[in-house]
């Protein structure tokens, strides 16, 4: 069974940083897409960055020069850098592995809380 297991949320002050972590098992890592969503209170669940095998990257506008996604394909990990963190970025984090074929994602994390402070 794929698991994922997301680290690195917590509670920051706006214009602060924080770094997610994802550990994946169970899954043939380098030739998946990963990505990171996140869900705000009473919003519908987005998709933040998203990265391929090959390392492109995607980013969502509200995101773009504030965020980088990366992954360590010898570690099966991925991660989320979050620079100039805004109160909006409020939201619990998700790891996923997204299905290109299909256009969703197949598996997802527990989900890691994130809080910006204003």
């Amino acid at each position: 069974q794929v698991q994922l297991v997301e680290s690195g949320g917590g509670l920051v002050q706006a214009g602060g940083s924080l770094r997610l972590s994802c550990a994946a098992s169970n899954i043939i890592f380098s030739i998946k897409t990963m990505a990171w969503y996140r869900q705000a209170p009473g919003k519908q669940r987005e998709r933040v960055a998203s990265i391929t095998s090959g390392g492109t990257t995607n980013y969502d506008d509200s995101v773009k020069g504030r965020f980088t996604i990366s992954r360590d394909n010898a570690k099966n990990t991925v991660a989320l850098q979050m620079n100039s963190l805004k109160a909006d970025d409020t939201a619990v984090y998700y790891c996923a592995v997204f299905n290109t074929r299909y256009g969703f994602p197949d598996h997802w994390g527990q989900g890691t809380q994130v809080t910006v402070s204003s």
